[in-house]
């Protein structure tokens, strides 16, 4: 039979009271010593770090923050955290608030409104000084129900509320000049894969809205055929649109899909039927995933500036919070515009065609 030693065995945890007394200080002087507030002399303060390295103390850290108000955290709400866009975008969100001193917890809600709820208004959303929240178009139903006045930005492609700051990029635009693109490389025929299937979807929305513009300008019709809705934007919803479109008496010679991962999952169907890209086909994506650059044939894409996505959310999230802080006059919300590029890589490289 194994025996534990009692040298082995888990102590309690020291407390303030404990190192007050071990360094014959008030407990005032140690929460300042610790806190960095108030006058404490050299000789004292030395005096408290000594009983505190002898003691092992870890201040309580939820403690300080009820007694300051101040908790350090921020809140980011995502969709779905296996979403590669949102986990780069999460990577450079916790890089901009941590050169700021805060750290940031993330919460996914697969794009539940009751979940988006729960994230807002549970222990998370109680504790953290402010959010950021991606909601998938539900935003104006959930918000009002917040039980903290604690500041929240809204970002991606939710629908305005003007009441509350929203970033984002122009998804209209960008499937504009993304369409434009497949067809100045030659195509005629162009899909799209994205469409939502209940129509409430706004990115869905505006990504088919710019894909059908650049066709109108372009003089060329949208064939009702070409264009793919689909439940959900992982790779096998792209895998599948794309089989159903190649499967089509006639089929397109490009097509744009409303994300990157649709656009992973469409190669990788085109492949499967022998269809070469880009001799056969032109594929575009958005999202300027990471993932693209090693696909076969590396993907073409719409890619938003996630970093100055993150740097402008959080220089206004905490903006808002430090007013909020002090009681201050808070800035108008805004509806502020986040840059993107196009990346043109092998999945549309090929000589144009004469129209």
């Amino acid at each position: 039979m194994c025996s534990v030693d009692d040298d082995a065995k888990p102590r309690p945890q020291a407390t303030q009271l404990e190192v007050a007394r071990l360094a014959g200080v008030s407990q005032r002087t140690v929460s300042n010593v610790v806190s960095g507030r108030g006058q404490v002399s050299a000789e004292l303060a030395s005096r408290v770090r000594e009983a505190i390295e002898t003691l092992g103390y870890v201040p309580s850290h939820a403690a300080r923050s009820l007694r300051s108000g101040r908790s350090g955290v921020l809140q980011l709400i995502v969709p779905e955290l296996d979403v590669p866009y949102f986990a780069e975008l999460g990577r450079e969100m916790i890089k901009r608030a941590s050169e700021r001193g805060f750290s940031v917890m993330v919460q996914q809600t697969l794009g539940s409104d009751q979940r988006e709820y729960e994230a807002l208004n549970g222990p998370v959303g109680s504790f953290a000084e402010g959010t950021v929240l991606s909601a998938v178009g539900s935003a104006p139903a959930v918000w009002p129900s917040r039980q903290t006045r604690a500041p929240l930005v809204l970002i991606g492609e939710t629908r305005r509320t003007g009441v509350l700051d929203h970033i984002g990029i122009d998804d209209s635009a960008a499937s504009k000049a993304a369409t434009q693109h497949l067809i100045a490389v030659g195509a005629r025929r162009v899909g799209f894969i994205g469409a939502h299937t209940d129509g409430d979807l706004p990115m869905a929305q505006m990504r088919t809205a710019g894909f059908a513009a650049a066709l109108r300008e372009a003089g060329l019709s949208l064939d009702p055929q070409l264009v793919a809705a689909t439940n959900a934007y992982h790779r096998k919803d792209g895998e599948e649109a794309m089989s159903r479109l190649l499967a089509l008496e006639r089929p397109p010679d490009a097509v744009f899909c409303a994300t990157d991962l649709l656009a992973l999952g469409a190669l990788r169907s085109a492949h499967e039927l022998g269809i070469s890209v880009p001799d056969d086909l032109v594929v575009m994506g958005f999202d300027g995933l990471e993932e693209g650059q090693y696909s076969v044939p590396t993907l073409s894409t719409v890619a938003p500036d996630k970093a100055a996505l993150a740097e402008m959310c959080i220089e206004r999230l905490l903006t808002r919070v430090e007013a909020h802080r002090l009681g201050s006059h808070e800035p108008a919300p805004e509806d502020l515009t986040v840059p993107f590029s196009l990346v043109a890589r092998e999945s549309t490289r090929r000589i144009q065609q004469s129209a």
